[in-house]
């Protein structure tokens, strides 16, 4: 088995706060391989189907020490189920329209608009970040495409960053600009050369997002809700500027600080982070939250490029890194690109699927969507406080665990890679 990637369950503070959690890479692959002809079309729901996923989740809450699931399913955009299960606060149950954060989610909107962008002939995914903005390090070498690809070779202020994560413990409510994350990682060479490897890092996203405003000429917020968020119809997707989350709000809660605040592993510790600041996490303008519907109508839209032209749409979606890409010592998360996790422009490709999987301070989000039979699933967690180990630290995103068993049950001759 695969260790588990250094976003995910790691000692380190750094990681234990990551939002953009990777999934384990240790897969079995379950998918179909593609071919020319195309699969017959998802038979009608079956009325148990409703049944049989709601049964899964519950089962699979008691299993995974959830406090709280909600999830919405559709074919051809239709709706076969949306509920939700457990507590979002003591005595208050979770519901379907509860706005949680939406994460890496957002990767995806801001790769579309770097791609809208290059459809209107305004940039090149072959440019130079110094073509906008030349005070960037190492930005004549590195083009707006490996950025979104995340082949640039910058190193992550956050993943592997020791003294990043004892700041983001230290004080969690710390509102960051852009210039202080960046300034983290100002003096560090690249990984590698730009192109020839591939590693996570948030720095990349940070980074797209001052050059497109620049090629704006107006913020992130705005430009996402003309021609992102409104065209698609996301009116419960914003960027509030701030920590604060609309109601009704899904709470989460998470023992993660208890090493860095030195509290034994005998003392129970389980502290509320609902509004802990997110503000560290992308390009200002695009940190955002969301509901369940919406994270579903993400799914079908973002993974269909229906902003974008069928030549962008598929650079976005591509599988070509398949086979990509190798660790590097010192890179927590350099790692070979496969069938199981490999990564388009700002999209993740698994088997024959499409997904994000953010997680941040004690929940997780996740969707997946398998373009050939239009089916969209979508999944927000929070987890209870057996969930976290004796150091605090936190278990891998379950969300992105219960899209691909949903998958699986819906989809079982073309099911999503799944985590055994």
């Amino acid at each position: 088995m695969h260790k588990q990637s250094n976003m995910g369950n790691s000692n380190s503070t750094a990681t234990r706060g990551a939002v953009f959690a990777l999934p384990a890479i240790a897969f079995i692959v379950s998918c179909s391989s593609s071919s020319g002809s195309s699969p017959p079309p998802v038979t009608p729901v079956d009325p148990k189907l409703e049944a049989d996923i709601v049964e899964l989740v519950e089962r699979r809450m008691d299993e995974l020490d959830l406090r709280a699931a909600i999830v919405r399913v559709t074919i051809d955009g239709e709706e076969v189920t949306t509920f939700a299960r457990g507590e979002s606060l003591t005595g208050v149950p979770a519901t379907t329209d509860m706005h949680f954060r939406n994460g890496a989610v957002a990767i995806s909107y801001v790769a579309t608009l770097l791609l809208t962008l290059v459809d209107e002939g305004r940039a090149g995914l072959d440019d130079t970040v110094a073509t906008w903005l030349p005070e960037i390090p190492y930005g004549e070498q590195v083009t707006l495409g490996q950025l979104a690809q995340m082949t640039s070779g910058y190193p992550d202020y956050v993943i592997g960053n020791e003294a990043f994560g004892a700041l983001l413990y230290d004080d969690p409510f710390r509102q960051w600009r852009p210039e202080e994350l960046l300034a983290l990682i100002a003096d560090a060479p690249l990984f590698y050369e730009p192109g020839s490897n591939w590693n996570y890092a948030h720095t990349n996203y940070v980074i797209l997002g001052l050059v497109l405003e620049e090629i704006l000429g107006q913020p992130i917020a705005d430009a996402m809700d003309e021609r992102i968020l409104g065209p698609l119809g996301l009116s419960n997707t914003t960027d509030p500027g701030t920590a604060a989350i609309p109601e009704p709000v899904l709470h989460a809660f998470s023992s993660e600080r208890r090493d860095h605040l030195g509290v034994s592993a005998g003392t129970p510790f389980y502290e509320e982070t609902t509004f802990w600041n997110p503000s560290w996490t992308i390009t200002h303008g695009a940190i955002q939250t969301t509901n369940i519907h919406d994270l579903n109508t993400t799914a079908r839209a973002i993974s269909n490029g229906v902003l974008l032209s069928p030549e962008s749409h598929q650079l976005m979606v591509s599988t070509d890194l398949r086979g990509f890409g190798s660790p590097i010592e010192g890179c927590p998360t350099c790692f070979e690109q496969s069938v199981g996790y490999s990564y388009g422009l700002g999209i993740i490709t698994t088997g024959n699927w499409l997904a994000q999987n953010p997680m941040f301070a004690g929940e997780a989000a996740a969707f997946g969507y398998l373009p050939s039979r239009d089916v969209a699933i979508a999944v927000a967690v929070t987890f209870s406080e057996e969930a976290f180990d004796e150091d605090g630290n936190p278990p891998p995103n379950r969300a992105d665990s219960l899209w691909r068993e949903i998958g699986e049950l819906i989809v079982p001759d073309d099911a999503p890679p799944i985590r055994r």
